[in-house]
């Protein structure tokens, strides 16, 4: 992508009314605009790296076999009543021009129960894990944190089926270790906690997934060593005592709940008949479990916790491009040739590249870069050319290496994760 064709500009200032880290840099870096409160759209840069975040949860799901799906954003009315929750006041809800009325999924529970009342019958069909990303819409009053709360959002529901508890916790166990290589490849494993938290009414304790972070809304007590931690709902001796853990091993936190895993046990398959026979033929309610991350979530938090004071920083995978060429071409055409002749090089071997072949000035040029976040910087200039390669500069660390043009492929191929 020529930066001159991209029709998003960056902004040395963020929009008064936005508070968060996430929201100012990425509105700064031309990645979203704000609608409304906790409503963002996004723009190419965005949608890029959000897609990205999306493939790498994708293949960890498929990996331990997740089955994917998308569900109906509208939502049934009837379904929900019977579950006891079409009256949750986070609903968005409308009436129906034909009579009735219907809602904006906030979760997906109830239709995917029934979904599965017709597809599971026999302890062989056992266990399935199905998942989808979908927007969710939940009538949020504390939208102020950017793009990690919002009345929009992208998430990540996997939903399993299993026949009985054994099972379940056996697929329980394998997803949460999907959940930990997930966050290990997005950037945030070292900082990303295993945390207990209440079960509410399924189960006595859950598991919530939560990032260190200032800007966190939860506050956890980790032990370091072990790599888990407590959420303070639940930080009582007895419950520290269930879990193994000891007050003296643990240190407070502030973090971001970035994914959460529950047991749901027979709730909707019980209200919802979803039921299996067993081997002996006898009719079995489904044991089921519920696992939710939030892409956008996880995005603003990267941001928060990997951005520095010139702007957003992307782990390599996931950023909206590989590399961003920058022409210093002080109205030099050689320059400028060159630099073109390098960005369709780079294309032909698949690299993906932002191009900045912008009439600016080097420190602009390099100002806008930074602000991107792009891992690498490659850069051509009459000292470059002079010198017959090209300027390589890593975005996180500023280290600087010089590149023959002969082996600019091989090296940046080399690099790519």
């Amino acid at each position: 992508m020529r930066q001159s064709h991209l029709f998003t500009k960056t902004r040395k200032t963020a929009p008064k009314d936005e508070v968060s880290k996430n929201a100012q840099l990425l509105t700064r870096a031309g990645y979203v605009h704000k609608e409304m409160a906790g409503v963002y759209s996004y723009l190419p840069l965005g949608l890029r790296t959000l897609e990205k975040i999306v493939q790498v949860i994708r293949e960890e799901m498929d990996a331990i076999g997740g089955q994917e799906l998308i569900m109906s954003a509208l939502q049934d009315k009837e379904l929900w009543s019977r579950t006891d929750r079409w009256d949750l006041d986070v609903w968005f809800k409308t009436e129906l021009a034909s009579g009735g009325e219907t809602g904006l999924g906030i979760t997906h529970e109830e239709p995917l129960t029934r979904i599965m009342s017709e597809h599971l019958s026999s302890y062989r069909d056992l266990p399935v894990l199905a998942y989808q990303f979908q927007n969710k819409f939940r009538n949020e009053l504390r939208a102020k944190s950017g793009i990690m709360r919002g009345k929009e959002f992208l998430m990540k529901d996997m939903y399993s089926f299993s026949a009985d508890e054994r099972q379940h916790q056996k697929v329980y166990d394998t997803i949460r270790e999907a959940y930990v290589q997930v966050f290990e490849r997005l950037g945030l494993g070292e900082k990303t906690y295993p945390t207990f938290a209440s079960g509410g009414m399924f189960s006595e304790f859950s598991e919530e997934f939560q990032t260190l972070s200032e800007a966190g809304e939860d506050t956890i007590y980790v032990d370091e060593k072990k790599h888990v931690a407590v959420n303070k709902e639940v930080y009582t001796d007895e419950a520290l005592k269930k879990l193994g853990l000891s007050k003296s091993d643990l240190v407070e936190k502030k973090a971001i709940e970035v994914g959460n895993i529950f047991h749901l046990g027979t709730r909707f398959s019980d209200a919802l008949g979803l039921t299996y026979k067993d081997e002996g033929g006898t009719p079995r309610p489904v044991i089921m479990g519920c696992y939710g991350m939030g892409p956008t979530r996880v995005m603003g938090t990267i941001v928060e916790v990997l951005s520095d004071e010139r702007g957003l920083v992307w782990p390599a995978h996931i950023a909206p491009y590989a590399v961003h060429l920058i022409a210093i071409t002080g109205k030099n055409p050689d320059i400028s040739a060159e630099a073109d002749r390098l960005y369709e090089l780079l294309k032909e071997h698949g690299i993906e590249v932002l191009y900045d072949d912008r009439d600016l000035r080097a420190g602009e040029k390099f100002a806008d870069a930074d602000l991107i976040g792009i891992p690498k910087r490659l850069i051509i200039s009459e000292k470059t050319m002079a010198e017959g390669g090209i300027e390589v500069v890593s975005r996180k660390g500023g280290d600087t290496t010089f590149v023959s043009e002969s082996q600019i492929v091989e090296h940046l191929s080399e690099k790519r994760v």
